[in-house]
Parts: structure tokens; C-alpha cells; sequence
């Protein structure tokens, strides 16, 4: 078990390398390849429309192929459309950039799953600590996504060119760990089981309605800030090795508490967790409001990182323990959906606010979303302890 949760834990981070690099450099291919600046962000938003379009055919082939073939699949498609990309800026198509990060897509909606094969190789008093730490095998991506941007930026004639190369090699690597990870076998399903509820009957559920909140809003409050930072650093007047830096303490936050996000959550329980990711994120919005130098960028974005983390880790528990397992194919694709359609709106709208709007605004705009998951996590609590207390 223990080896497999590393091999995946080194995938993960793997996967992240390949989302920090598209951050960190397609708001700033766009920008020289776009016909207009309020477009920038467009090659970032296809990435997770992408993801979201292909969340039903990732579910498909999983429950036909397991987890196993499925994730190389999602591979294979990261090492061709690296290669896609790698063209269209070669050629200064903006166009064929969207759609090489449209098609990527499917590598992310695969990749979004990797949590979950984690809590299925644990047994369940140490499926906690499993998504945590395959999480925190972001860790890589934080080190190694900002310094492999940074440094391949001008290895070739065109700026980023060498960097989307590198994610074909990141790719590749990436296969070969993924070919040595040994998922357990598919539970049998009986015939009186069947696929379990329905997905209506699910998502009625409020445990899986807040898990799916926590996830989709938590994702999406940090893809709005971080895909819009190197953009606003530029307007600054930082260079990129600056921008780099901050994407690399970022992802320090999104994955460094992972080493311990599952002891927090055995001790205090999920929704105290998931509450001070909400707090985290106000933390990360008020010092983002008192300045726009290096060090409020630095550490502004590693408490979103943070926070990002309490709230996804909490809400992968806790959507664990909303469906059965027949149920879990069409339950993780529900809450995957939920998860690109807020990422692919905050995608666009970063770009737009702060090429037209500002930095500032654009961080206003963010409390509305981090309010609402507080909200969320305050009535799933009043619930179950007034279900304690009926049971008493």
C-alpha cells in the first residue's frame, strides 16, 4: 500500500508541474498571441473546459478500463498536446494554443481523480491521511514547475517554447510511474446493488453538497487570484523570474500541509479543517488589499495555497463518505464537473478583471465566493448537531 501511495503521491506532483508550468506561462503566451488583451487568460480557461467536457468520458473509462489504463490514457494525451502547443506558438497560432489546452483537458480530468485512487488503496481508518498525502506530493510541482518554467523560458527562439517541450518530457516520466502503481481490484457489484442511487439522489444529500462546494469554490477562489498574478505582477513591472518565485511558494502552500492535513482533520474533525481554509483565504484576500509588492504577493499566495488545502483535502473526506461505492464513478465525475465549470469561469473572468479592472478589484470580487463556503460549512454544522441532539 505504502508504495503505491508514493508511486501515486510522485504522479501527483508530476501533474502539478504540468498545471503550475500552463499557469505560470499561457497568461503570458496568450497575451503576445492574442488578439486582444482581455483574451489572455483564454489558452487557461480552454485547459479547464477541457477538464470539465471530459469529466463523462473520464468516468466512462474508468468504470470500462479502471483507474490504471485510464490514467495513462490521460498521459498520453498530455504528452501529445505539449506537443500541440509546442507548434502553435512555434507558428503563433492563438487559436491552435486554445485548442491544444482544450484537448489537455482530458489529462486534467484524469489527474483530478488521482485523490480519490488514493483513498481507495487505504483502508479506511487511514484513508484521510492517504489523500493527504498523495496531495502533498504537489510538493514536486511547486519546486519543480516554477524553476522548469524559469529556466527553459528562453532556451529556444520563441520564449516558452522550451517550457512546453519540457511538459512532453514531464509526460513521459510520468507514464513510467504510473505503469508501476498496482490499483486494487474493482469491487464486484451485485446484481441487487446495481449502480446504487441515482445521481439526483445524491446530489440532494447535504454532506455531498457541501463536500462539492468546499472543492468547487476553494478551487475556484485560487485559480481566480493565482491565474491572474503573473499578469498583474507584470503590469507591475516584476519580472518573471519574480512570478515564478510566488507561483513557487504557492504551491509550497497548496501541498506542503499535506503532510498533516490528515492528522488535523482525525483530531478536529473535517469541517474545522475546512473552516480554517475559508479563514485562510480571507487572510489571503486582506494582505493581497494592503499592497502589490513582492512580499504581499509572496505571501499572500502562499496562504491561498494553504487554504486551498484545507479546504480540498476536507472536502475529498468528506465526499467519501456521501456515496457508496457503486456510486463513486458518477459521484467523483459530479464533483470533478463542478470543479472545472467554477475554475473555467474564474479562468476567464481573472484575465478580464485584471487587464480591465485591476488587482484590486479583482480580489474584492473573490470574498463573495470564500463568504459563501463559510456560510455552507455553518449550516452543514447547525445540521448534524442538531441531528446529534435528536438521536440523544
Amino acid at each position: 500500500m505504502k508504495k503505491n501511495l508514493w508511486l501515486l503521491a510522485i504522479a501527483q506532483g508530476l501533474f502539478l508541474t504540468n498545471n503550475v508550468i500552463l499557469i505560470a506561462i499561457n497568461g503570458l503566451v496568450g497575451l503576445r498571441l492574442a488578439p486582444a488583451s482581455w483574451m489572455a487568460t483564454l489558452p487557461v480557461m480552454a485547459y479547464v473546459v477541457g477538464g470539465a467536457l471530459s469529466t463523462g468520458l473520464v468516468a466512462r473509462s474508468q468504470q470500462r478500463w479502471g483507474r490504471r489504463v485510464s490514467f495513462l490514457l490521460g498521459l498520453a494525451v498530455a504528452f501529445v498536446t505539449a506537443l500541440l502547443c509546442a507548434f502553435a506558438l512555434s507558428v503563433g497560432s492563438f487559436w491552435l494554443l486554445v485548442a491544444g489546452t482544450l484537448i489537455a483537458g482530458y489529462y486534467s480530468a484524469n489527474g483530478q481523480l488521482y485523490r480519490f485512487a488514493a483513498g481507495e488503496l487505504a483502508p479506511p481508518s487511514f484513508r484521510e491521511k492517504a489523500v493527504s498525502l498523495v496531495l502533498a506530493g504537489g510538493l514536486i510541482g511547486a519546486v519543480l514547475g516554477p524553476n522548469l518554467a524559469n529556466h527553459t523560458r528562453d532556451t529556444l527562439a520563441a520564449p516558452f517554447l522550451g517550457s512546453y517541450l519540457a511538459l512532453a518530457v514531464v509526460a513521459l516520466i510520468a507514464m513510467a510511474v504510473m505503469a508501476a502503481v498496482r490499483f486494487p481490484a474493482e469491487p464486484v457489484r451485485s446484481s441487487s446493488a446495481g449502480s446504487g442511487r441515482t445521481l439526483g439522489e445524491i446530489v440532494r444529500e447535504p454532506v455531498f453538497i457541501v463536500a462539492t462546494l468546499g472543492a468547487a469554490l476553494g478551487y475556484g477562489v485560487m485559480n481566480l487570484l493565482m491565474a491572474a498574478t503573473p499578469l498583474a505582477m507584470d503590469v507591475c513591472g516584476m519580472p518573471f523570474s519574480d512570478a515564478a518565485l510566488v507561483l513557487e511558494w504557492h504551491v509550497i502552500g497548496m501541498f506542503a500541509p499535506g503532510f498533516f492535513t490528515g492528522h488535523l482533520i482525525k483530531r478536529f474533525g473535517v469541517l474545522n479543517v475546512m473552516g480554517t481554509g475559508v479563514l485562510l483565504n480571507g487572510a489571503c484576500i486582506a494582505i493581497a488589499l494592503s499592497g502589490q509588492d513582492l512580499h504581499h504577493f509572496v505571501i499572500g499566495l502562499f496562504l491561498l495555497g494553504a487554504g486551498w488545502n484545507f479546504l480540498f483535502t476536507g472536502s475529498t473526506t468528506l465526499a467519501m463518505t456521501a456515496y457508496r461505492p457503486e456510486e463513486k464513478d458518477k459521484a467523483q465525475a459530479a464533483i470533478n464537473l463542478a470543479v472545472f465549470a467554477t475554475m473555467a469561469l474564474t479562468s476567464f473572468a481573472s484575465g478580464a478583471l485584471v487587464t480591465t479592472q485591476g488587482w484590486t478589484l479583482l480580489n474584492l470580487g473573490s470574498v463573495v465566493p470564500v463568504a459563501l463556503m463559510g456560510v455552507a460549512l455553518a449550516w452543514l454544522a447547525v445540521r448534524q448537531c442538531t441531528a446529534v441532539e435528536a438521536a440523544r
